[in-house]
């Protein structure tokens, strides 16, 4: 299993959480996700071995950005504990970890349409999105996160308040409920093949797609540049009125063409790697 991990935030406090840690898995889009206060490395690792190792089984491969819970010692201990190979993604390039960007925003619409003024009880509100989101079929492999992952759709609430068909009948037939469930795990891995060969189709047509619209920014050593201004290094109180651009910054190292390393106008360096799609050419 290959999952996608990254951390959302900071949000308006509820609770006293003002942090979401969402994984996916790759192919079956099921997201687990917990909110907390702050995030640490120990935090990190307690997760994983509680949501997705003692769930789903051992990992193979966790994708993430550069956060500095992510590239700890003791994460990085803990997956080579496992064997979990940990593969990092260019810091604010969503096609560097395109799953977790994807998550990252369907959650949070889920939210702020269930929540709408009551911004602060998000914390409340999260199962009830992670539930909505495994439950409804993704644009990608054309099926439930749920059923890909448990081999049968869901029983749903409003089943139980308006009986359908299928409550009143397996509810009432032991021998017809046990019957039914061994035909769905008879077509699970069928059902599995049709997935991947459509997330694998789907996967093609968005890459053509992006290639065709997007042109590429390259930049030379010693340009200026300018970086994006992100929510969590936006200043504080600063809203939709502040800066959306800050700099200038120095090229410095060409990691590839498209990432760059950064140093401030005083010599200092800028912590990690940048992807070019967050940087735009300073002039003056």
């Amino acid at each position: 299993m290959r999952w996608a991990m990254d951390i959302v935030g900071p949000m308006p406090p509820s609770k006293q959480k003002r942090y979401l840690l969402i994984m996916t898995d790759y192919f079956n889009k099921w997201v687990e996700a917990y909110s907390y206060a702050t995030i640490r490395a120990p935090d990190v690792q307690k997760f994983v071995w509680k949501y997705i190792i003692c769930r789903h089984g051992l990992p193979y491969e966790i994708v993430t950005d550069n956060g500095s819970q992510f590239i700890s010692a003791t994460f990085e201990s803990f997956c080579a504990l496992w064997k979990i190979r940990l593969s990092k993604s260019t810091p604010r390039n969503p096609q560097g970890n395109g799953q977790a960007e994807a998550t990252n925003k369907t959650i949070l619409d889920g939210i702020k349409k269930r929540l709408e003024e009551k911004k602060g009880v998000w914390a409340d509100e999260l199962d009830g999105v992670l539930w909505s989101h495994r439950t409804t079929p993704r644009r990608s492999t054309g099926m439930t996160p749920f059923s890909l992952s448990h081999g049968m759709e869901a029983m749903s609430p409003a089943e139980v308040s308006i009986p359908s068909l299928r409550q009143l009948t397996l509810t009432e037939n032991e021998e017809l409920n046990n019957s039914m469930i061994i035909d769905h795990l008879d077509q699970v891995e069928e059902k599995r093949d049709q997935a991947l060969l459509r997330v694998q189709n789907y996967q093609n047509l968005a890459a053509r797609y992006y290639n065709k619209r997007v042109k590429e920014r390259l930049f030379q050593m010693n340009d200026l540049v300018l970086r994006k201004v992100f929510e969590n290094t936006r200043e504080w109180k600063a809203g939709k009125l502040g800066a959306n651009w800050e700099g200038p910054y120095l090229i410095s190292k060409i990691i590839k063409p498209g990432v760059y390393e950064l140093t401030e106008m005083s010599g200092e360096k800028v912590p990690r790697s940048w992807n070019s799609l967050n940087l735009k050419r300073f002039y003056y």
